[in-house]
């Protein structure tokens, strides 16, 4: 008797998910709790477990399709894997007809995120000779653009199989001049409320951005001085936003309204300092909350963004994880980037956002000197902060970071 596999319970006022990919094919031999499918919510991906050992059954719904928590999307069937494939689930007939199998594929039996398997095609590279990092050995883009940029040499993926007497299928002809291709795909969930919730910030806070910037030698001297010990005793590197996190709350304690939000006619200020970190995931960038952050150490922040990251590029982050906040640290400078007007997080209030570190020129007791600068911008909500509060807070974040001693004795 077939076991039906149902939507898990998603978290807290989420109802429904996309199904984003199944991981797992009708014939294929299931394991008990092995996922067998990907879903994605409005802030994270989590994948299905088998209920029970046997054989995967019918697919119920599609990928992209919308699911209700407590939907069947699935069948286990009893056996072992052997059995021959089952036949298609009725869903599949809702998308276009397949064409000719195409020479350049991956490997059918890899399983691969539409995101890498998109990566892999772009750079056709073959996926059995990438190890994969992500969960369960699965590869990740980031494993993929690894391995372009290592410059490991293979054959073409369209010469795979001519081992066995196979003609690689023939090249096909130049595209004519002028040819251009077009390529629609759905918005992942995630991407969807990220628009929606950005576009209703603009809509609702007056926004506003100011900026300053960081002589970062101070904290840059710092870490080189005492990265070993650090990671020696805590088992995690001495990274530069544990510094900008206990500034933050420091800052935060000071201009209070930065860290409250508006609720109606209300304003909701906060005691603690739960500070939301953006992390990059597969999907997109998430923002899981450092909570109590105020009462950390160094350590404690550190080994928590880790955990975090870790737990985003496996996309194992839980709703638990990612709800709350009363401010936002936003780290572009990763990225490459100069300078942003970062949009504020709802219900929160204010955002910092930080930037690439570079060498320049700046007069320093009336000499020029060069120093590794970072830009600074805080965006926020002009109806709860004025500019005196905003430019405050800037300048109590420079003031620590360019002076890490105050981070110690509470200045």
């Amino acid at each position: 008797m077939a076991t039906e596999v149902t939507v898990p319970v998603l978290g807290e006022s989420i109802t429904e998910a996309t199904l984003g990919e199944w991981l797992k094919q009708p014939g294929d031999a299931v394991a008990a709790d092995e996922p067998i499918a990907s879903l994605e919510t409005d802030k994270v991906a989590l994948e299905v477990p088998a209920p029970e050992a046997g054989v995967m059954g019918e697919h119920k719904v599609a990928v992209g399709d919308t699911v209700e928590v407590g939907a069947v999307i699935a069948t286990i069937e009893a056996g072992s894997g052997s059995a021959a494939k089952a036949a298609p689930a009725p869903a599949q007939a809702k998308e276009e007809p397949k064409t000719e199998a195409k020479a350049d594929e991956p490997d059918a039996s890899i399983t691969l995120s539409p995101s890498v398997r998109r990566l892999v095609l772009e750079h056709g590279v073959d996926p059995s000779q990438i190890s994969g990092t992500g969960k369960d050995g699965r590869l990740t883009k980031a494993d993929v653009e690894q391995y372009v940029k290592s410059g490991a040499k293979q054959p073409p993926l369209a010469e795979k199989g001519t081992a066995s007497g196979a003609q690689p299928a023939p090249a096909e002809a130049p595209a004519a001049s002028g040819h251009r291709n077009e390529e629609r795909v759905r918005m992942t969930r995630l991407r969807q409320t990220v628009a929606r919730r950005l576009k209703e910030a603009q809509d609702t806070a007056a926004l506003l951005t100011t900026f300053n910037d960081v002589d970062m030698s101070a904290v840059i001297e710092t870490r080189a001085k005492y990265k070993d010990l650090f990671a020696k005793k805590h088992g995690i590197k001495l990274g530069f936003m544990g510094f900008f996190v206990k500034a933050a709350c420091m800052a935060l304690k000071d201009v209070p309204a930065v860290n409250a939000q508006i609720d109606g006619e209300e304003i909701v200020y906060h005691d603690y300092a739960d500070i939301s970190v953006a992390v990059s995931a597969p999907n997109g960038l998430v923002v899981p909350v450092i909570r109590n952050a105020e009462a950390m150490s160094f350590a404690d922040v550190e080994n928590t963004i880790g955990d975090f990251g870790k737990r985003a590029k496996d996309g194992t982050l839980t709703m638990a994880d990612m709800q709350g906040g009363t401010f936002t640290i936003s780290n572009g400078g990763v990225f490459g980037s100069l300078m942003s007007t970062p949009i504020i997080n709802p219900p929160q209030s204010a955002v910092l956002g930080l930037h690439r570190i570079e060498d320049r020129a700046v007069v320093v007791d009336g000499e020029v000197v060069v120093r590794p600068m970072m830009y600074m911008a805080l965006s926020y909500d002009h109806r709860l902060i004025d500019g005196r509060e905003a430019v405050t807070f800037l300048v109590r974040i420079k003031e620590a970071i360019e002076d890490p001693a105050r981070l110690l004795i509470d200045l």
